[in-house]
């Protein structure tokens, strides 16, 4: 079993809550997963000092770690950095990678910048970014199982007003699908959910699903997770993915599991 902590929108800056990341610390020193996934919004408003702590923060997880951009992590205000160097702060003060892989012998990841330079809240991908996306995962060992982490949303919540799927997200599941891709780890909404592919997607691999992190470590929860902090624990096994929504309980100032999902893998 291959154990995954997917976490996202942890907003350093102004709405960001401390003592809820320092519990995640300790989360990870209890349950040791084999991988934590930032699904993106490291900062709130892409500032130096943000990307920074952001940075000493996931420097101090025990465990592999594999993180994206959002779009709060291209400056809003900063009119010339956004036009001419979105992801400068991002690179210069958190991680010069903004596509970062990773393969550990039976995990194989590969994260999808949806963020770009004019963005305020919605992503797109391009295709140069899907064809790479195809290279790498036709490039995968065999009997690896793998996932991909991409801030916004392929598929949009249920009952979550206007908020649609980043621009190029059919494309996109149509080659995750052909490269054998189980797992879509992302963000954005602020709600956790999860579903199959294929129910928004007719057509994709039976076997994706698509999971959403709720906002992990600040106070800007949203819809049925306003006030709330979620995010994934999540258990691979060779015949299932178990997901397991994990809320922040402040009074017993813990993370304990508030639903448990499990799919069965598709591995004909």
């Amino acid at each position: 079993m291959r154990k995954i902590l997917h976490v996202s929108d942890v907003h350093f800056g102004p709405p960001h809550r401390p003592e809820i990341a320092a519990a995640l610390l300790d989360l990870v020193g209890e349950r040791s997963p084999d991988l934590v996934v930032v699904a993106g919004d490291l900062t709130q408003r892409a500032k130096p000092r943000q990307f920074r702590e952001a940075r000493a923060w996931v420097d101090e997880i025990d465990a592999p770690t594999l993180a994206v951009p959002g779009n709060h992590d291209v400056p809003m205000y900063r009119f010339w950095e956004r036009i001419f160097v979105p992801f400068g702060a991002y690179r210069k003060n958190f991680s010069p990678d903004l596509e970062p892989s990773l393969d550990d012998g039976e995990l194989f990841v590969v994260g999808v910048n949806s963020a770009f330079n004019w963005t305020i809240k919605d992503g797109r991908v391009s295709a140069a970014q899907i064809q790479r996306v195809v290279e790498q995962f036709a490039a995968a060992p065999a009997g690896r199982f793998k996932i991909a982490v991409v801030h916004h949303e392929l598929a949009p919540a249920p009952r979550f007003g206007a908020q649609k799927a980043l621009a190029n997200a059919e494309p996109l599941v149509a080659a995750l699908s052909a490269g054998g891709v189980e797992l879509v780890l992302s963000g954005h909404l602020h709600q956790s959910y999860a579903l199959r592919a294929e129910a928004y997607y007719p057509g994709a691999s039976p076997g994706m699903v698509l999971a959403y992190s709720g906002t992990t470590t600040s106070s800007r929860g949203r819809g049925c997770e306003r006030g709330r902090n979620t995010g994934y624990w999540i258990e691979i096994e060779d015949d299932s993915i178990a997901l397991h929504t994990l809320v922040w309980q402040p009074e017993s100032l813990e993370f304990s599991t508030w639903s448990s999902h499990r799919y069965s893998r598709d591995t004909s």
